[in-house]
């Protein structure tokens, strides 16, 4: 990046030089993102077709990248549009446009200003009559797209084709919109001098006859209808109103708008419209792009349509590659559940792994996908996803930790057998002496051991063995010892014995007691030397063989858990 040329003079050079590298070390800033491409913009005074090839490039380079990131700006694909019709001409701009709507179809705006392009730089009516038809198709329905069906009203008007007017408008007045009585007024005034053939199909002007004939000073079929579209279009106002801001941008939306959202939504559906609710969904996820709850909604109503998995698995897709951020895999494993559903096993697991690529430690998905693997290789394909990420050196010790006790869950749970899943807890307890989590889940394993009168008391030394190895090798925080320890004394008062009470009571004296009387743990814990290889736990001298010095865990290889899975990590 020192070497390359921008294309503009010296400082100019310099501050994009900047501001990539900002980007470097914060790829999602959005207001570096939006300084880079006006930085772009004005090289050499303000780039066009006169400016050299290198800044030229520089720019395309800029915008590319930038609406790649985040493509539903509509207002900077209708920049980069002008900008390539100053560069090269009609064309460039075209592909441009097609490019924002193929991105962001929801949009009006950007349809609008696409399709009076079109209008203003071509003479070839049909296929300006074809894009505004597709743009009927992706926004007409908008409940505010009166800028659109304007726009296509203006351009017949200029071409004097007044029966395609009347032809659009006998559409629009079909649509719950907020100018629907503009629309009906010059509807009604162009009807009367149109052929009454074009009003209405045969069938539909009989029954008109007969409502006539019928009414007997009762108020007119027309006006009866023109109440009834007025009255559709004031229900869809109340949540319309009430959308702040319907555009996307980066900032996050307050509760209020995301539950008109909720509303809104729950209002179209129950309308049963299947063409409507898609739109309004579409508009809803150009607005809610990052939140993952509309999309898996969108996702679930897709789903309940007859023959809609095409539709389903698009609706993933732009949500896991596009749109909702790698920090919240939810929407993902979702997509995951989806294709496993539908017998695409592999991609299930491909989209496991891709979430883990950027979010290594991600304990969920490391778990979902060994159930998955479980479920469609039986137990020691569980087991070799839990090894994959015992061995990665990307895994830290708070995740080994928690995968861990993921392990002895598996053997538990699915193999059936506590001895295996307790000799896991107590054989690597000397490795996470500082975690939380596995201390958390080796006491709940051993309080959710089911019990009976004859190994009640087998029960109760095993659980009061672990409470002492957390008070006296542990090396937690003091306030995450008492928290365990009270857990561990209402057990004492559910389910201990005549003998309960006092040593509950010893306890709430020892830990809840004054500083005089207290004492959390029975004794200060060194923590073993942790040797050199980064997340590597440290070696012992107990049963587990000591660690070499790398950075991986293949010496656990070396001893199997008590009949586990041979050549397993003792992480199980």
């Amino acid at each position: 990046m020192a070497d390359y040329n921008y294309g503009g003079s010296e400082e100019e050079n310099a501050e994009l030089k900047k501001l990539e590298a900002e980007l470097l070390d914060d790829p999602d800033s959005f207001e570096t993102w939006e300084r880079l491409v006006r930085a772009a913009e004005a090289l050499e005074g303000g780039v066009n077709r006169n400016s050299n090839p290198q800044a030229i490039t520089t720019v395309r380079n800029v915008y590319d990248r930038f609406l790649a990131k985040f493509p539903l700006l509509f207002g900077y694909w209708k920049k980069y549009a002008d900008l390539e019709f100053s560069i090269t001409g009609t064309e460039a701009a075209d592909m441009v446009y097609e490019r924002g709507i193929a991105s962001i179809s929801p949009s009006v705006d950007l349809w609008t200003n696409y399709c009076s392009f079109k209008a203003e730089t071509s003479h070839d009516t049909d296929n300006i009559r074809e894009l505004f038809e597709r743009g009927a198709s992706s926004v007409g329905l908008d409940f505010l797209s009166h800028p659109f069906w304007d726009k296509y009203i203006e351009y017949e008007e200029r071409v004097e084709a007044f029966d395609k007017i009347f032809g659009i408008l006998g559409r629009v007045i079909h649509i719950p919109m907020h100018q629907y009585a503009r629309y009906f007024e010059r509807y009604r005034q162009l009807a009367q001098t149109r052929p009454l053939v074009e009003l209405a199909p045969h069938d539909i002007l009989s029954q008109f006859r007969a409502e006539l004939d019928a009414a007997a000073g009762h108020v007119a079929p027309g006006a009866k209808a023109e109440a009834r579209w007025n009255e559709i279009c004031v229900s869809r106002w109340t949540y319309e109103s009430e959308i702040k801001r319907p555009y996307f941008h980066v900032t996050e939306l307050d509760e209020g708008q995301l539950a008109n959202w909720r509303k809104y939504l729950d209002f179209e559906e129950a309308e049963d419209s299947y063409s409507r609710t898609q739109f309004l969904y579409e508009r809803c996820l150009v607005t809610c792009a990052h939140y993952d709850e509309f999309w898996q909604r969108y996702a679930r109503w897709m789903s309940a349509q007859a023959g809609k998995e095409e539709e389903v698995r698009n609706i993933y897709q732009r949500a896991s590659c596009l749109y909702v951020p790698i920090a919240n895999p939810a929407t993902r494993l979702q997509y995951a559940y989806f294709e496993e559903m539908s017998g695409r096993v592999s991609v299930a697991k491909e989209i496991h792994e891709a979430i883990l690529i950027n979010i290594p430690n991600h304990v969920e998905t490391i778990v979902s996908l060994a159930n998955m693997c479980r479920r469609h290789g039986g137990l020691d394909a569980a087991i070799d996803v839990y090894k994959t990420q015992l061995d990665s050196p990307q895994s830290d010790l708070s995740t080994k930790a928690a995968l861990v006790a993921e392990w002895a869950r598996l053997l538990w749970k699915i193999k059936g057998s506590p001895e295996e899943a307790r000799q896991v807890f107590q054989k690597n307890q000397q490795y996470y002496l500082d975690s939380q989590p596995f201390w958390q889940n080796y006491l709940r394993f051993e309080l959710d051991q089911p019990t009976s009168a004859t190994a009640e008391n087998t029960q109760y030394e095993r659980i009061k063995q672990v409470i002492e190895d957390i008070r006296s090798k542990s090396a937690l925080p003091s306030e995450i010892v008492r928290g365990l320890v009270q857990t561990y004394m209402v057990y004492l008062l559910e389910r201990g014995t005549q003998d309960a009470a006092k040593e509950y009571m010893t306890l709430d004296r020892e830990v809840h007691g004054p500083a005089s009387v207290a004492h959390a743990k029975t004794g200060e814990t060194v923590l073993p030397t942790p040797p050199q290889a980064a997340n590597q736990p440290p070696s012992t001298e107990n049963s587990i063989p000591p660690a070499p010095q790398t950075n991986d865990y293949n010496y656990y290889q070396q001893a199997p858990v008590n009949g586990g899975v041979e050549g397993a990590p003792t992480q199980e």
